[in-house]
């Protein structure tokens, strides 16, 4: 008998989410991430072998995690089990590590799709050893987060990762065709807004799903939205980033890198991206004093000046006034000629500093302050150096244990060429005292 109150599942179907109507039936249907599912793809070729270990699919959100793994376990016949490590815990897994040996006595094998393993502590990340080493299960784990810092090195031993790519533009034109076959009708966008439509998705292809439903919600009947209409009826996403993972760290890298590479507009697009995506301006002024020591040095003293007194100017003005002082210090750091001699003599230094120990400096260089130390010699012969003709003694200043060392190798770029041939004429000076004294 039939329930006069049960739901029309046509009416039913058209409720759920685009999302989830166009999640693909099949691997074929899968759009991108052609480098693991194309025809010699990594996970084709797994899939070809009749063998699948145990994965990490590592990427960014909407780029089909979930619905690979779930096609991969209907591929090759396993139980499919998902959990998520937000809510799940040590109670929840031997549960399922308990039903996989059941499903395994019965002759079926268990894919484990653990979405977001990144969340699990590294003690529930051990739990999963034993049942990934005898077989229990198969485990695929799903994550955004970069695995090198956020699984265990066993579990990763025991895993090949798997890179996810966020969506191309074309891949997303691609579904948002496939949603306007579903829906049967075009998205009342024009080509402008269309494309603004497909940026906004930043390569996130449920998030994309989400804005075509904001603009069918949104639209009147016969009516095109053009960009700046569509932006004002849907939310705008906010860019991939989070600050204390690896969106903050590739941007800043990318910062660095770029100004060390003397490209000033790949420079200032990674210092806007990170001013938009909601980074503190005080974090990338410290970084930019960093890069000024590190990558200009001496070859343009006055870049450190000039990096310290952009962060000055953005603590008097505060945002968004200030930015235009950072962004300045950007463009002279990204300008100016480069040279890490500091920065890499520092380093020496530091290397022998650690590796010697203490031994004591030359005598002759030490105070004497006391009578005691006077008649012991310290201090004896000191030569002071505004004495002589040329305010340089040509004195030994390193321990006499260590001998001369040579940190400090300018190069010849900006300030440095000048620096260089003080440093030459001083030595060739030093060389002619040492021949007078013997």
């Amino acid at each position: 008998m039939s329930d006069l109150f049960a739901a029309d599942p046509a009416e039913t179907d058209r409720a759920r989410p685009l999302a989830d109507q166009l999640r693909p039936r099949s691997l074929d249907e899968v759009i991108g991430q052609t480098h693991l599912l194309g025809p010699d793809g990594t996970l084709r070729r797994m899939i070809a072998s009749g063998r699948l270990g145990s994965l990490i699919l590592w990427g960014p959100p909407g780029t089909g995690k979930t619905t690979v793994a779930r096609l991969l376990a209907d591929q090759i016949d396993y139980t499919f089990v998902q959990i998520s490590a937000v809510f799940s815990g040590v109670a929840d897994l031997k549960k399922v590590f308990e039903q996989a040996r059941f499903q395994r006595l019965s002759g079926h094998k268990t894919l484990l799709f653990v979405d977001e393993i990144h969340r699990f502590n590294r003690a529930q990340q051990d739990g999963f050893l034993p049942v990934m080493e005898d077989g229990t299960v198969v485990l695929v784990g799903a994550t955004t987060e970069n695995p090198s810092f956020e699984l265990n090195a066993a579990l990763l031993s025991r895993s090949q990762v798997l890179r996810f790519e966020s969506l191309g533009l074309d891949d997303l034109e691609k579904l948002v065709q496939r949603a306007e076959e579903l829906t049967g009708a075009a998205l009342p966008l024009e080509p402008e807004a269309r494309s603004t439509l497909l940026t906004l998705a930043d390569g996130d292809g449920r998030a994309l799903l989400g804005l075509v439903e904001e603009v069918l919600a949104s639209a009147k009947p016969g009516e095109t939205l053009d960009a700046a209409t569509m932006l004002t009826v849907i939310q705008r996403r906010a860019p991939i980033y989070d600050k204390a993972q690896d969106g903050h760290y590739n941007l800043i890298s990318a910062l660095h890198k770029t100004i060390r590479g003397s490209d000033p507009d790949a420079a200032l697009y990674y210092f806007a991206r990170m001013l938009v995506a909601g980074e503190d301006p005080l974090f990338l002024a410290r970084r930019l004093i960093r890069m000024a020591s590190e990558d200009i040095g001496e070859a343009d003293p006055q870049a450190l000046p000039l990096a310290v007194a952009a962060r000055d100017a953005y603590q008097m003005l505060g945002s968004p006034e200030g930015e235009l002082a950072l962004a300045q210090v950007v463009v002279h750091l990204a300008l100016a000629p480069k040279s890490n001699a500091v920065y890499t003599a520092f380093k020496s230094a530091m290397v022998l500093a650690k590796e010697t120990g203490s031994p004591a400096p030359p005598m002759v260089i030490l105070n004497a302050p006391t009578k005691l130390m006077k008649n012991s010699g310290y201090g004896d012969g000191y030569i002071y150096d505004h004495d002589t003709p040329e305010a340089f003694s040509g004195q030994e200043y390193f321990p006499e244990k260590l001998g001369r060392q040579k940190f400090y190798e300018p190069v010849e770029r900006g300030f440095e060429r000048d620096l260089r041939k003080r440093i030459e004429y001083f030595e060739r000076l030093r060389a002619s005292k040492k021949g007078e004294a013997d």
